[in-house]
């Protein structure tokens, strides 16, 4: 059948249910206890056994999704599933109050119900409740995907995650280690004295990273206003108020395209320290990941497609230059040369290249020869300048900056400075990048003057580090792609069907 005839015979099913006397969208489910709770509690069968189930004389009342029914003459079997367990219900016509079993003659597989009745086992060993009562909830008027093969089609799966959820076991196992990994790095900083904040989500002026921004507009002060690409400029602004550790988990909106890596909404977690450098955030997001690794998945060694990832601190640390060295199998000392960068840069067919900077073309270079090749936790530290507008420059040689950011599994995890927090250094890089934006890059930062002006009261050496929290659910639960970690990922439209383009 198709979906608007199966609906029909639902809805047909329904008005049934009403003839019964039957309350079809009861404002609340009778329920004692919850199917994991039950799972968890009595999964022993050597322990739990038939009889010592019955000797408890529990009587429990459970709310699930019908997944499965099987009739067997006067008795009747029907799956019942709630946050990603099954317990079976156990129907007998002489055991059910009227009109149970009327009810379940009208039940399809999607609907809800709440049955109630004690605790059992079955000569197979399976837990099951030996139904007296029958709740009937929600009626599902459109059919889950097909039984066996679950929901396979990615699009549909993306699109519809709520029927993704109910069909594939893996994936709701999925979200749910999202939730307990956002919990342990919530935990991880509280632990270290970290203090949770909230800053803006639509700013006058989007800055704190080079991205294109989302716009939109305040109609009572008639101004426009940014969706925010980064919340470093404010966390900054909270320590020049005398916090000495802050972090934001929150989300950051950037104008950019859509890949296995990139969503236009993603998590962050950003985080500064009054007091701290570098080599300090190195430390802590080392503490942090292993300890993460080992809480929520159970190991510091896990799988990363057919490789096998390991979380145990320290993680490798590399500079850009010998990165670029190492992984293109370059002469090191070429990159020191500016005729020989142009021209490596020209060899691997990078864009503009007379037009850019040695420091940009370095930053293409590696994009080039190493990014994806980073597989184990990596730190890649000191670069240019010119990549990074809010950076403190490296002792002795001002071309380079204080930075890191941490590649695992061949992707950019996290990124961290040295930050800078001299007033006139900063403004001359906001120069720099507003000069970019009128050679027509769209991407450069604008200048904050309130920022500015809040360096100028006295910003302390600080440390300050933004992690990819999407990108960090991806590779600890081996997930290939960005839409695997993100309940709603945004999605191009959708093409009109063949009678909707005649319509």
């Amino acid at each position: 059948m198709q979906p608007n005839q199966y609906r029909d015979v639902r809805l047909e099913k329904l008005e049934k249910l009403k003839a019964l006397g039957l309350e079809v969208w009861p404002r609340k489910a009778q329920r004692t206890h919850g199917i994991a709770q039950l799972a968890e509690t009595y999964t022993d069968a050597e322990t739990w056994t038939n009889e010592t189930l019955e000797g408890l004389g529990l009587t429990v009342s459970v709310m699930g999704r019908v997944l499965a029914i099987r009739e067997m003459g006067k008795s009747v079997f029907a799956h019942l599933t709630e946050n990603g367990e099954k317990l079976q219900a156990f129907f007998r016509m002489n055991d059910l109050a009227e009109p149970g079993w009327e009810v379940l003659k009208l039940l399809d597989m999607g609907d809800f119900v709440s049955v109630t009745g004690p605790l059992m086992r079955t000569k197979t060993g399976e837990l099951s409740v030996r139904v007296k009562e029958v709740q009937f909830l929600s009626k599902a008027l459109l059919p889950l995907p097909e039984k066996w093969h679950g929901l396979q089609d990615k699009e549909q799966r993306y699109r519809q995650r709520y029927l993704d959820l109910i069909s594939n076991g893996e994936v709701l196992k999925t979200f749910r280690t999202r939730s307990r990994i956002v919990s342990t790095v919530r935990r991880f900083m509280e632990d270290q004295g970290y203090l949770e904040v909230e800053t803006p989500m639509m700013q006058p002026i989007p800055g704190g990273a080079t991205a294109r921004p989302f716009t939109t507009h305040h109609n009572a002060l008639d101004m426009d206003l940014y969706l925010r690409v980064a919340p470093e400029l404010y966390l900054k602004r909270l320590i020049v108020g005398g916090f000495e550790k802050v972090f934001e988990i929150n989300r950051n909106f950037r104008n950019e395209g859509l890949s296995v890596r990139h969503n236009p909404e993603f998590t962050m977690m950003e985080m500064y320290e009054a007091g701290s450098d570098l080599r300090d955030m190195m430390t802590l997001t080392e503490n942090l990941l292993s300890t993460v690794a080992r809480e929520v998945m159970g190991s510091e060694q896990l799988p990363w497609g057919e490789q096998v990832i390991s979380y145990a601190a320290p993680f490798r640390r590399l500079s850009m230059k010998d990165a670029i060295a190492e992984y293109g199998c370059i002469d090191r000392q070429l990159l020191e040369d500016e005729a020989h960068i142009r021209a490596l840069a020209k060899a691997v067919h990078v864009e503009q290249v007379d037009k850019k900077t040695d420091g940009m073309l370095l930053g293409d270079l590696f994009d080039h020869h190493v990014e994806k090749q980073l597989i184990q936790p990596t730190f890649i530290t000191d670069y240019p300048i010119e990549l990074s507008p809010l950076t403190k420059t490296l002792e002795g040689d001002d071309r380079f900056v204080d930075r890191f950011e941490l590649f695992i599994g061949g992707m950019e995890l996290a990124n961290a400075y040295s930050e800078l927090n001299d007033p006139i250094d900063q403004m001359g890089r906001f120069q720099a990048q507003m000069d970019e934006r009128e050679a027509g890059n769209d991407e450069a930062m604008q200048l904050d003057q309130d920022f500015i002006t809040s360096l100028e009261h006295g910003l302390p050496p600080t440390g300050g580090e933004g992690i990819g929290i999407d990108r960090l659910v991806m590779v600890l639960t081996n997930s290939a792609s960005i839409r695997d970690v993100i309940l709603f990922p945004l999605m191009r439209p959708m093409k009109p069907t063949e009678s909707e383009e005649k319509d």
